[in-house]
């Protein structure tokens, strides 16, 4: 059997899976009335790479548009939150930080069963391998300052001044976010992980004192951008389902977490090799997002990898429990959860590094 690449597995569009089916008939009464300069008639795909909530392009004879909705079934309190995900992609197109165009919030669950959104629906690349295959050395360089650079900018927006003042409790984050994962990761454990209850109890009691404020993304990777259709930058960030005001290193650090990762090709690929194919190290990238940030240096990076790798591994387990529960929105969302254990893992050997002790 030829293993598929996560391109393959993860880019475009399937038919509707009959899990995540709604009324379109209801859908096409509700965008008449709701989307400015929306004509039908309408036609429904999924896209493939949903992990967490359903994602759908609706395509009609002039343009696309993109409807992400709550999954049916029963949820983890505060999981799924479409409607902040709404909130913050419309605050930020008021500023210069790459995301699409909004469109509509509807809270009424008559229509298809849960909340939705609507957004522009973006054309271009995305690329699903962190390797950035298929471009030249050149552009895979760009692609990846476009990267940082959308960091560094995020992270300096007034975010009390595009109204998002009353988007999270500003300081106090890892501490709020190491209990609100702690909480989702019980409430959906399916073993008794060792190094993941060691996480829980070593991380509250060794958070840095630096307590930065800024909005983060929570969960930026390339496969959250839409790069542009020729040119080697990104021109739209999706998936801001995590998002809140917390820490520009939390954020920041998860982004470089793929460097760390065992199973992740930029975790595996020695240094070198990096540098060969124009992809930054560890140490440059850092320093260009100190660079661009107006930060001096970024220390404690052992305990923020231990914390990135803590919340990635409930985030996973979380789907893990949507797996047992039939409410998982990707077919390969089983896949991916069964990284709980080596992401548990790997954390507490951070963790080790800041000084932990078993």
């Amino acid at each position: 059997m030829v293993e598929l690449t996560r391109q393959e597995q993860f880019a475009g569009t399937k038919e509707v899976d009959p899990k995540h089916r709604l009324d379109e008939k209801a859908l096409l009464a509700y965008m008449q009335t709701h989307v400015q300069g929306f004509e039908g008639p309408l036609r429904i795909e999924e896209f493939k790479g949903g992990q967490s909530n359903p994602t759908y392009k609706l395509i009609t004879p002039r343009t696309s548009y993109v409807l992400r909705r709550k999954p049916p079934g029963i949820l983890l309190k505060s999981a799924h939150a479409v409607d902040r995900e709404y909130k913050v992609i419309s605050a930020l197109n008021k500023v210069d930080i790459p995301v699409p165009r909004t469109f509509c919030l509807c809270e009424d669950e008559s229509i298809i069963g849960t909340m939705f959104y609507v957004m522009e629906c973006v054309e271009g690349r995305v690329f699903w391998e962190p390797l950035v295959p298929g471009v030249s050395k050149e552009d895979r360089s760009k692609i990846f300052d476009s990267q940082v650079n959308f960091m560094a900018n995020l992270h300096k927006v007034d975010y009390q001044g595009i109204g998002l003042g009353d988007f999270g409790s500003p300081g106090n984050y890892f501490m709020r976010q190491i209990s609100r994962w702690t909480r989702q990761y019980q409430a959906s454990v399916t073993e008794d992980i060792m190094e993941m209850n060691r996480l829980m109890e070593w991380l509250p009691k060794n958070i840095p004192v630096d307590d930065s404020v800024s909005l983060v993304h929570g969960d930026f990777r390339l496969d959250n951008a839409v790069v542009h259709p020729t040119e080697p930058r990104l021109i739209a960030v999706l998936d801001w389902e995590l998002s809140t005001i917390g820490h520009p290193l939390g954020d920041f650090t998860y982004h470089l977490m793929q460097w760390r990762s065992p199973d992740s090709d930029l975790g595996s690929t020695p240094e070198p090799e990096l540098r060969a194919l124009g992809i930054p190290t560890v140490s440059e990238y850092s320093a260009r997002y100190c660079e661009l940030s107006g930060r001096k240096s970024i220390e404690n990076l052992d305990f923020y990898f231990a914390y990135n790798f803590f919340r990635l591994a409930a985030i996973l387990q979380g789907i893990l429990g949507r797996v047992r529960d039939g409410t998982a929105a990707s077919e390969h969302a089983l896949e991916r959860a069964n990284r709980v254990r080596p992401l548990s893992e790997q954390g507490w050997k951070y963790a080790q590094l800041a000084g932990a002790v078993a």
